[in-house]
């Protein structure tokens, strides 16, 4: 049994069932449980019974194939086989693409978002403690702290928070993508290593660029100005 289905039927291994096949009764004890991966869209079936047990019974076979993209493929196929009865998946398959795509769009916009407001508030926060940095460079800068000292301590500041933002940014959707796919689409989802990695790569460049931007001037402004608009 697919043990999707054992489990939305409260199954277990030694449980016995009947089939009915063609008319006639058949019992079955469940012996083995698989996983089947439905979103290959390969056939596959929910049980599976040995041929050997059904003798004499009618049956029909099954198989998936990729047709070419040819115009009139299926009535040719028909016309050759009229036994055969052909079913298009391609709709399906186009459908479903359409909603992960969708799906995929939300989390992306979800970790857009999450990536962006933190930004903002970081470009806030610095704009508004900008005055104080600046006193505070000028300290250091005065007590023999070298302008390449000081930008290095206010890259590695930035970085790290933007870091942070990106990390945070990346967990979250990678938490709603799980949700999703697991309790609305019901299947089984893993996450890329990659988007932890882009989230704190993002993350930590952005946030150089908008601190870099709001305290441009900080380094540049002369410790004595400074320090009499301190006093002031």
């Amino acid at each position: 049994m697919e043990e999707g289905i054992a489990k939305s039927l409260r199954l277990k291994l030694g449980d016995e069932l009947v089939f009915d096949m063609a008319g006639q009764s058949f019992k079955a004890r469940i012996t083995s449980l698989r996983r089947v991966d439905w979103t290959s869209m390969r056939a596959n079936f929910f049980a599976l019974y040995p041929v050997s047990r059904m003798p004499d019974l009618p049956m029909t076979y099954i198989a998936a194939y990729r047709a070419p993209q040819r115009k009139g493929f299926d009535n040719e196929l028909v016309n050759l086989f009229p036994n055969v009865t052909n079913v298009d998946m391609g709709a399906t398959i186009n459908q479903v693409q359409k909603v992960l795509g969708q799906v995929i769009g939300a989390v992306e916009f979800l970790f857009g978002f999450t990536l962006a407001a933190g930004l903002v508030v970081l470009f806030a926060t610095v704009t508004a403690t900008r005055e104080e940095r600046a006193r505070e460079y000028a300290v250091l800068r005065a007590l023999g702290a070298g302008n390449q000292l000081l930008r290095k301590v206010q890259t590695a500041e930035l970085l790290g928070v933007g870091a942070l933002s990106g990390a945070l940014a990346a967990v979250v959707a990678s938490v709603m993508g799980w949700a999703l796919a697991w309790f609305v689409f019901e299947f089984n989802w893993q996450a890329s290593p990659w988007v932890l990695a882009v989230g704190i790569a993002a993350g930590a460049v952005l946030a150089w660029g908008a601190g870099w931007w709001g305290l441009r001037e900080v380094l540049r402004r002369p410790v004595v100005q400074t320090l009499r608009m301190a006093a002031e």
